[in-house]
């Protein structure tokens, strides 16, 4: 029925409803009165009602018009909506939610800032933070569950889009009087890898970007302790001869917090670059592009 329905007459309904004369809503929607006329004997004849009863004040509607006219009204706000200019979002008086993907050795140092923020400048918006590692936050933005992620991406489909947001060189942590700190700052690879390894992984898989670093030089590390979070890192560094290898922000909080030292990996090794990445759909989206200034302000 949609399909040979003159959506325009659920405009000449709302209007006649609202100014009980044929005469005045032809007026209003420029139109001559047989022309609105006519409309209202078409809607008659789809809806099996007269839906209007001329009486001395004026056309009088009937239930069944009543019940229309809701729809109508309806009908018509969306329509205005979608071809209304595109509205500036008001985050103090939002409330929308978003989800975010990244891996957990941000959540201190990039997200517990970012929250803060968000509190202080829009306190109706809802954040889920996920912890997700590169290859899981790319099929979530691609299974339209999460709306953002942040973290290492080496390569992305062409349906989404990155930025580029920090670099962070990898440094040593450990407990304050570890025997590494005893030689010389620059730590060699030898000296680096004859220590076990605490190693955080999101994905559980035992590897972390470091491992990357380490395996384009023919090197690997003894990963004594696999964690998929960073909630015991601390107490673990600090009661053993175990050794991290983190991104500095992560490490330079738990150094300031907890008590540990830190020391820089051979220079040789690169250091990591963060991404936010985005399905394009939401390229243009107001809210989004909100939330990723929001990010980068951040991470900067």
């Amino acid at each position: 029925m949609l399909r040979n329905f003159d959506m325009n007459l659920f405009l000449v309904l709302h209007t006649l409803l609202e100014e009980r004369s044929v005469t005045r809503a032809g007026e209003r929607l420029g139109r001559t009165q047989s022309a609105i006329s006519n409309s209202l004997k078409r809607l008659r004849d789809i809806f099996d009602d007269p839906l209007f009863v001329r009486m001395p004040t004026g056309l009088s509607p009937t239930p069944k018009a009543i019940q229309l006219g809701q729809a109508s009204a309806d009908i018509i706000r969306m329509a205005n909506d979608c071809l209304a200019p595109g509205i500036a979002f008001d985050p103090k008086n939002s409330d929308a939610r978003f989800v975010i993907g990244a891996p957990d050795r941000l959540s201190l140092p990039v997200f517990l800032p970012f929250l803060e923020r968000i509190r202080r400048v829009a306190p109706g918006i809802a954040i889920d933070l996920r912890t997700t590692d590169r290859t899981y936050a790319l099929q979530l933005i691609m299974d339209q569950e999460i709306d953002i992620a942040l973290g290492w991406f080496d390569k992305t489909p062409p349906q989404v889009n990155q930025v580029h947001v920090s670099d962070e060189q990898f440094v040593v942590l450990c407990r304050p009087d570890h025997p590494i700190l005893d030689g010389p700052e620059d730590i060699g690879f030898a000296t680096l890898l004859s220590y076990p390894h605490l190693v955080v992984s999101s994905g559980g898989d035992r590897r972390a970007a470091f491992d990357g670093a380490l395996a384009r030089r023919g090197l690997s590390r003894n990963a004594a302790t696999s964690l998929t979070n960073f909630t015991v890192v601390p107490e673990l560094l600090r009661r053993s001869t175990l050794i991290g290898v983190f991104t500095r922000k992560t490490a330079d909080y738990f150094a300031r917090n907890h008590g540990l030292a830190m020391r820089p990996v051979p220079s040789e090794i690169e250091p990591i670059s963060n991404n936010l990445i985005w399905h394009r759909r939401f390229d243009a989206d107001p809210k989004h592009l909100w939330l990723r200034k929001q990010l980068i302000a951040i991470c900067s």
